[in-house]
């Protein structure tokens, strides 16, 4: 029997989060939906496809109204609004109505860009999630935040659009390299430093199994780590306040994602953010000095940096400044409090900024010393 978690809305059930080891019981859970009376629209990219898209065409076809795939190139620089375009047109031409469904197959990027287009086809159609990464599993395809990069800044348009379902095959994760599989991972760490602390120190003691990518071992990570971001959800469905914890070192991670022209994956980014909140927390005394480096160093065991080179600390402040958590010209920073507490802070000033910066940059000079 799969597990699942469901995810409220108002108090009210709004989709379930099913956590299979195949595709052999999604039908069965589209179903529920009413999938025979629709036409069905599978949104991946071309590396997804090759691995994942036939299979699950297989499973729609001959029982909807229409099985169809749209296939877009790899890579989060297709995460734009050109595609959406694109995906428009193609809709539109397969005859695609308010009835009808979407299914994002892949990682951040199909779920993001299929959620924002359902969000904004003919006003809103129901989507589904099949999220196949580690980092779509236990973050993105939860919360129903969607959207597409402008002109290179994150998720600059984008719409709260929940889905009807997030179905995990958590084999998907077997197909994963391993740079890709270690990016998720620094966002279930994150989940247990904002949240968490058992979390966090569950995550270290099956350090060996998670590398190993033990099916049972991840199966509890990933019931957990969604588990925490449920809740967090729940109470805040669209980021007017405790929602914004989940943004834990995304706000220098982005400015160094941006800067680096997305040559550092998204959860290396987030690590990198992660040690530079923590750092400000420390200088602010709200960590001891043990909390952070134990916080920076256990990032290492996951293949995860905590050190950059080749950044310009000016750019990378003028950077957050330009990130959509500006509020009232000041940027909002997630602090820690202690390990499994995070906490809204306003007052991070220019100067401890750079400061974090600085810290997590690895420059020529300290290559010589």
């Amino acid at each position: 029997m799969a597990q699942r978690l469901s995810v409220l809305y108002e108090k009210k059930p709004c989709y379930d989060i099913v956590f299979e080891r195949s595709f052999d019981g999604l039908w069965e859970e589209l179903a529920k939906f009413d999938a025979d009376k629709r036409r069905l629209c599978i949104v991946t990219d071309s590396t997804v496809d090759s691995l994942y898209g036939g299979e699950v065409l297989g499973c729609l076809e001959g029982k909807c109204l229409k099985a169809v795939k749209y296939v877009f190139p790899a890579g989060e620089e297709h995460k734009t609004l050109d595609t959406v375009r694109e995906l428009y047109g193609f809709l539109i031409r397969e005859g695609f109505d308010r009835r009808d469904m979407l299914l994002a197959l892949g990682g951040g990027v199909a779920g993001d860009l299929t959620g924002y287009a359902a969000a904004t086809y003919l006003r809103g159609i129901d989507f589904v999630q099949l999220p196949t990464t580690l980092l779509s599993q236990t973050d993105s395809s939860i919360g129903g935040k969607t959207g597409v990069d402008f002109d290179g800044y994150k998720n600059m348009v984008g719409a709260f659009k929940m889905p009807r379902l997030v179905y995990l095959n958590l084999s998907t994760l077997k197909s994963l390299e391993d740079r890709q599989f270690f990016s998720g991972f620094a966002e279930v760490m994150k989940h247990g430093i904002i949240k968490d602390a058992g979390f966090y120190e569950w995550l270290l003691e099956q350090m060996y199994e998670i590398c190993e990518r033990d099916l049972d071992v991840l199966e509890e990570m990933l019931v957990r780590s969604c588990g925490i971001k449920k809740l967090v959800v729940e109470k805040d469905p669209t980021e007017q306040g405790d929602r914004a914890l989940l943004n834990l070192g995304h706000t220098i991670g982005h400015a160094i994602e941006k800067a680096k022209n997305f040559t550092l994956s998204h959860g290396e980014c987030v690590a990198l953010g992660t040690v530079a909140a923590a750092y400000i927390s420390w200088k602010k005394e709200m960590l001891s000095m043990e909390e952070y480096y134990e916080i920076r160093d256990m990032f290492v065991p996951f293949n995860l940096p905590i050190s950059v080179e080749d950044i310009d600390p000016g750019e990378i402040l003028r950077l957050t400044k330009s990130d959509k958590k500006m509020e009232a010209g000041s940027v909002k920073f997630i602090l820690l409090k202690k390990l499994g507490k995070a906490v809204i802070d306003r007052s991070v000033t220019d100067e401890e900024i750079l400061a974090a910066i600085d810290e997590i940059h690895f420059s020529d000079e300290d290559a010589h010393e």
